[in-house]
């Protein structure tokens, strides 16, 4: 394994890590949330922390997988660099665009055909957001002078 490999192996870790922090905060606070939603207001509030909270997990696990893939196929390509790259480019923008619409309607479905408390869901949806913005702030430094020092 050369320096160059080395060096992408070892960012790929710390990417691992940092994604899987991020992950462990997020079902963490949404858990706090659902449960502090529940103790403070009442049911209702805590189940639309959670269908919030399942929302956004799922779509950015969703799109962590989405970008693993495209990254092993382009990776995978070898030589037909150029075509696989397009071609790939393309399905992670249509899968993207396509769960964006999906996560739209169900969202929709929530707001207007079941009794859900509009508050409640924000702060479910806002879980992955909140968790990005505490794990950078703490952990991102660390992980930017474990990378400069490699």
């Amino acid at each position: 394994m050369n320096n160059m490999d080395k060096h992408g192996a070892i960012q790929s870790e710390h990417g691992d890590m940092l994604l899987r922090s991020i992950m462990v905060f997020s079902l963490s606070a949404l858990t706090v949330f659902v449960a502090g939603g529940w103790f403070m207001y009442n049911w209702t509030l805590a189940q639309s922390i959670i269908a919030g909270g399942i929302l956004a997990n799922g779509s950015f696990y969703l799109l962590k997988k989405d970008i693993e893939q495209l990254i092993s196929r382009v990776s995978a390509a070898g030589n037909s660099f150029g075509g696989v790259k397009r071609a790939e480019k393309i399905r992670f923008v249509m899968k993207f665009y396509a769960r964006l619409i999906v996560l739209g309607l169900l969202l929709l479905v929530l707001a207007t055909k079941i009794h859900i408390n509009m508050i409640g869901l924000v702060i479910g949806l806002s879980t992955v957001m909140l968790s990005v913005v505490v794990v950078v702030l703490s952990k991102g430094r660390t992980y930017s002078v474990q990378r400069e020092g490699v």
